[in-house]
């Protein structure tokens, strides 16, 4: 099978690009290295990084920028980094990824459990996760020739404790679940389901 995983050098994407790698053809997406840099807020980007890698199975995306501070710093301009990172990056990746994509291949994006527990200084990440989740249910019907799209939805993880902090009481999701999160949605039947590893 062949992968493309964008956010490849985060926490997240370098986990799983290690799992993944060992039995598939992975393809690395970043914003400034990786096999090839993207940047997903840009459209034109995310076209010229389909065109470069080819046709692909599945893509996994775990990159999703946003901002997180304190609410006195939201207004119009902080509030639309997660709109056009989280939300408009992996709307795009989706609506042009489309066109790309073989017959029967997978899309997973990536929400998060802020979209049902808020935490101080990520209402921005939690309305992209909203939002993000309920597109995923929407063009779970209509992709057509075979196409399934899931997002999964951890809380905060384990190898990134810098944010323990902010999730009081929360239990971290291990990096063994969030990867057999990520399988069961583009090696499983189900589409338009938001996965909680």
């Amino acid at each position: 099978m062949k992968m493309i995983i964008v956010g490849a050098s985060g926490t997240m994407g370098k986990y799983l690009t290690g799992a993944f790698e060992k039995e598939h053809e992975v393809i690395s997406v970043n914003s400034k290295d990786g096999h090839i840099p993207t940047d997903i807020t840009s459209p034109e980007a995310i076209e010229k990084m389909f065109s470069q890698a080819g046709p692909f199975d599945a893509l996994i995306c775990t990159a999703g920028p946003s901002f997180v501070g304190p609410w006195k710093n939201l207004n119009d301009q902080s509030f639309r980094k997660g709109i056009e990172g989280k939300l408009m990056g992996q709307i795009n990746l989706v609506l042009i990824g489309q066109h790309y994509i073989n017959p029967g291949g997978s899309f997973t994006l990536i929400t998060g459990a802020l979209t049902h527990t808020p935490q101080r200084g990520f209402a921005n990440a939690a309305a992209a996760n909203g939002a993000v989740e309920a597109f995923v249910r929407a063009a779970a019907i209509e992709l057509g020739r075979g196409i399934r799209i899931n997002a999964v939805s951890p809380t905060v993880i384990e190898d990134s404790p810098q944010y323990f902090p902010f999730f009081p009481g929360e239990i971290p999701t291990t990096m063994k679940a969030l990867e057999y999160g990520f399988r069961r949605s583009i090696f499983g039947a189900g589409t338009g389901q938001v996965i909680q590893p």
